[in-house]
């Protein structure tokens, strides 16, 4: 069973003039989540954030910006421009948008170049890629305008692929429940003091929000041995928390996405195990104040796969 677990995210930043938490009931964000094929699942909430938890990734309200992350097939372009529509240009003050490659990119309903194409018709922007072409890339869209980004706003995603057969065995365990993923991930050591919410989807995968205060932490699995993928975001610093993470899933690559971390190297010489051995890094200041930064890690391999078999008869998104 194939499952396209790279996500797409947006961010938009709304003018001191309306907050997101005060202002917008559920059925709007119910809208915009339907506008791109995605359902809200759940939800938990405090003073200062509010987290929906969907049936494909997560979203994250706060007074001043939301944050989207949908996976499979979705168009997530269309909740963006649903949230313009609404709002208005006029009380946005600033649009990011960001894609990284697919394993299946010939089953989704638009390339990154479609997505952007449409955001330009609203406003003017900037499009980066992050990686190689040939290996593990991001792609990134923000939009020009006066916004520059407080130092101080900073993002760390850490995406783990391949990981190893005992982890993906124990995470497509049938009749798993929530508390033994999270007691597996060890949620409740590595996140003191977070409010959880999380599910089990059927077959297999597993996403959770936890959110304290501001901070926020989100991870999505998906656990299927030879397409297993786990993503980790938040604001918190997550490449402390790395060892933890590659302990536990020892995935046979991974990446770190960093905004505004400018002690990236020696956080990398300290906290990621020396077997892991460096394939790209990327950095740039970009003009709306982000400096975002790409880096991606291999674990050498001792022994080698086989070629897979493939259904050459039935409908698979491998062929």
């Amino acid at each position: 069973m194939f499952f396209e677990g790279s996500e797409k995210k947006a961010e938009v930043i709304v003018s001191d003039q309306l907050s997101l938490l005060d202002d917008v009931d559920d059925n709007f964000w119910a809208e915009m989540v339907g506008r791109c094929n995605a359902q809200i699942l759940s939800s938990v909430k405090n003073a200062d954030c509010k987290a929906y938890l969907l049936s494909e990734s997560s979203l994250f309200v706060w007074k001043d910006r939301l944050m989207i992350l949908t996976c499979g097939v979705t168009r997530l372009v269309n909740s963006v421009e649903y949230v313009i529509q609404h709002f208005g240009m006029d009380n946005i003050q600033h649009v990011f948008y960001q894609r990284k490659n697919e394993y299946f990119a010939q089953a989704q309903f638009s390339s990154f170049g479609d997505d952007i194409s449409l955001l330009s018709d609203y406003m003017p922007g900037k499009a980066y890629r992050f990686g190689e072409l040939d290996g593990h890339h991001n792609y990134v869209f923000h939009q020009i305008s006066d916004y520059q980004a407080d130092s101080e706003d900073k993002t760390y995603e850490l995406l783990a692929y391949q990981i190893s057969d005992k982890a993906s065995t124990m995470l497509t365990l049938p009749g798993l429940q929530p508390e033994q993923i999270r007691s597996y991930l060890q949620l409740e050591q590595l996140l003191p003091g977070f409010e959880f919410d999380d599910y089990v989807f059927d077959p297999y995968g597993y996403s959770v929000n936890a959110i304290k205060g501001s901070d926020y932490f989100t991870i999505h699995i998906t656990p299927q041995a030879g397409i297993s993928y786990v993503s980790f975001e938040s604001n918190l610093n997550l490449i402390r928390l790395a060892p933890s993470i590659l302990t536990i899933l020892e995935p046979a690559s991974f990446d770190l996405l960093t905004f505004n971390e400018p002690d990236l190297q020696q956080l990398i010489t300290q906290y990621i195990p020396q077997h892991y051995v460096c394939q790209s890094k990327v950095a740039e200041t970009m003009s709306n104040g982000y400096q975002l930064s790409f880096v991606n890690y291999i674990a050498p391999k001792q022994q080698f796969a086989k070629p897979a078999v493939l259904d050459a008869t039935g409908e698979n998104h491998a062929l």
